[in-house]
């Protein structure tokens, strides 16, 4: 099936959380808070980097590892392209999620899945460093400084609370370098991402 999972596409979505590129801002090294990492997040231009993600899924006994690249252009668009192990394409597009693989193709609107729209929502407040949108979809948590931060997300959205425990974000100035999934189920994926 095409689209498959919807907590699979979800999760691939979350990856894109790590897309927060480029942003030349230079702030000194001492603690922050939540609207210093905003303001500095809200600088990204967008781009596109790689990606290598490594997935745990109980059921198997080795991690299920694909690498490929990742771009956004502010304000709407987001895509993951995964090359390896085979080529997929996750597009969001304003409203509109599409998935590709091969020659096969499906586009869904996001108000068809509020929970999903809940977790794509906050993925473009993070992009955009707009806080209180990240505020009324997450419990937040940061911790460390500019040249070393750990953001925490733990959805808030009922139907979200289903499918992801959280989120972890870290990152240097504002350059998402890992971002952690852990699904409810115990499942989690950790996706490195190459500095662009």
């Amino acid at each position: 099936m095409i689209f498959g999972n919807l907590s699979l596409c979800i999760h691939k979505f979350f990856t894109i959380f790590l897309y927060l590129l480029g942003g030349l801002a230079f702030q000194p090294a001492w603690s922050m808070d939540l609207p210093q990492l905003m303001q500095v997040l809200a600088q990204n231009k967008g781009g596109k980097t790689t990606f290598v993600e490594r997935k745990y899924v109980a059921m198997l006994d080795e991690p299920v590892e694909s690498s490929g690249e990742l771009r956004f252009d502010p304000p709407y668009r987001l895509e993951r392209r995964t090359l390896k192990p085979r080529t997929e394409t996750l597009v969001l597009e304003k409203e509109t999620l599409t998935l590709s693989q091969g020659k096969s193709s499906r586009t869904v609107s996001l108000t068809e899945y509020p929970e999903v729209g809940v977790l794509i929502e906050s993925i473009r407040a993070t992009l955009a460093g707009d806080q209180k949108t990240l505020e009324r979809y997450y419990q937040i948590s940061l911790s460390g400084t500019l040249t070393a931060w750990q953001l925490v997300l733990t959805p808030k959205n009922t139907q979200a609370i289903k499918l992801v425990k959280l989120i972890r974000l870290i990152g240097q100035k504002s350059l998402v370098s890992r971002v952690d999934v852990e699904l409810t189920d115990g499942d989690m994926s950790i996706m490195t991402i190459a500095k662009p």
